[in-house]
C-alpha cells in the first residue's frame, strides 16, 4: 500500500510542467501572502515572548508579557469590561437595527429607492468623516443636538464627555452606520418565497406571526453571518472611538484596540502589544466558536431541508 501511495504521488513530466506553470502564475499572490500575512503572524508570535521597543534587539522573556497583562496592568482590567460591553451590546443592536430597517424597506412604500440610498449612505462614508460630523453634532457647547435642547430650555447632554454616556453614544453611532448589513438583509428578504407568506396568511397568521415564523428563520443564516463578522470587527474597532473620545473620558471608552495601539506606537512596547494581539485572537476564536455551537439549532438552511 505504501509503494502504491508513493507511485501515486509521483508526477509525470507534463504534470510537473503544468504545476510549475500554475505556481508561476500565482507567485505574486504567494509572495504577498508569505510576506504580508504569514511572516507578520509568525513575527508577532515571536515578539509576544520578547521585550522589544523597535530600537534595541528583542530580548526573550518567555510568558512575562502575558503575565503582565493579566496580573500587573491596571488598564487591562478596565479595557476588557469596556470592550465586552461595547461589543456585546453594540453588535446585536446594530444587527437588529439593520434587520428592522431592511424589513421596512422591503415593503411597498413610496420613494423606496431613495430611503434605501439614505440608509446605506453611512456605510460608504469614510470613518474619519463620520467621526468629525458626529463630534460636531454632539459637541456640548456648539453641537446641533444641544443647541436644540438649549432652544427648548432643557439641560444639555454631555454625549461624549460623560463616562456614563460615552459608550452608549458610540453604540448608537454604530447602529446608525449599519447600512452594509441592511443591504445584506434586504437581498435575503427578497429571496424569501412569497408562497410561504400566502400560506401563512391563509392559515390565519397575522403580520407578527409571519415575521417570527417565516421571515426570521429564512434570514437566520445571514443573521448569524452578520453577528459573527460584527463581533470580529467590534473587538478590533479603533477609528471611531479614537477620533471621537480618544479612550476617554476617564478611560470609559478605552477599548482593546486603543490600548493595543498605545502600547505599540506610543510606549513602543511591541512585545506586549503582540501578546495583546494574540490574546485578542483567542478571544475572537472563542466567541466565534460559541456563536456557531449555540446557533446550530437556531439557524435554518433552506437547501439542507430540501
Amino acid at each position: 500500500m505504501t509503494v502504491l501511495a508513493l507511485k501515486r504521488l509521483r508526477l509525470t513530466a507534463s504534470e510537473r510542467r503544468r504545476l510549475l506553470t500554475g505556481l508561476l502564475f500565482i507567485s505574486p499572490w504567494l509572495i504577498g501572502f508569505l510576506a504580508w500575512i504569514v511572516y507578520p503572524l509568525l513575527a508577532s508570535l515571536y515578539y509576544s515572548f520578547t521585550r522589544y521597543d523597535l530600537i534595541r534587539p528583542p530580548v526573550f522573556i518567555g510568558l512575562d508579557n502575558y503575565i503582565d497583562l493579566f496580573t500587573r496592568d491596571p488598564h487591562f482590567r478596565v479595557v476588557i469590561p469596556n470592550t465586552f460591553y461595547y461589543v456585546g451590546l453594540g453588535t446585536p443592536l446594530s444587527v437588529a437595527t439593520a434587520f428592522l430597517l431592511a424589513t421596512l424597506l422591503n415593503t411597498h412604500i413610496h420613494g423606496r429607492p431613495v430611503f434605501r440610498a439614505i440608509f446605506f449612505f453611512p456605510a460608504i462614508v469614510p470613518a474619519t468623516v463620520i467621526a468629525m460630523v458626529w463630534k460636531y453634532l454632539l459637541n456640548p457647547q456648539f453641537g446641533a443636538f444641544n443647541a436644540v435642547l438649549r432652544a427648548l430650555q432643557w439641560r444639555t447632554i454631555p454625549f461624549l464627555t460623560s463616562p456614563a454616556l460615552a459608550k452608549p453614544t458610540l453604540i448608537a453611532i454604530g447602529m446608525w452606520g449599519s447600512g452594509y448589513s441592511m443591504v445584506l438583509f434586504l437581498a435575503t428578504l427578497q429571496n424569501v418565497p412569497r408562497e410561504l407568506y400566502e400560506a401563512a396568511t391563509v392559515d390565519g397568521a397575522n403580520a407578527l406571526h409571519r415575521f417570527w415564523h417565516v421571515t426570521i428563520p429564512f434570514c437566520s443564516p445571514v443573521i448569524l453571518f452578520t453577528l459573527v463578522t460584527g463581533f470580529i470587527y467590534g473587538f478590533q474597532d479603533f477609528t471611531l472611538p479614537w477620533l471621537l473620545t480618544g479612550g476617554g473620558p476617564n478611560e470609559a471608552t478605552e477599548f482593546y484596540a486603543l490600548h493595543l495601539f498605545r502600547n505599540a506606537f506610543r510606549f513602543l512596547r511591541m512585545g506586549k502589544a503582540s501578546a495583546m494581539a494574540w490574546v485578542l485572537f483567542v478571544i475572537i476564536v472563542v466567541f466565534t466558536f460559541i456563536l456557531f455551537r449555540s446557533s446550530s439549532r437556531l439557524v435554518y438552511y433552506a437547501d439542507a431541508g430540501e
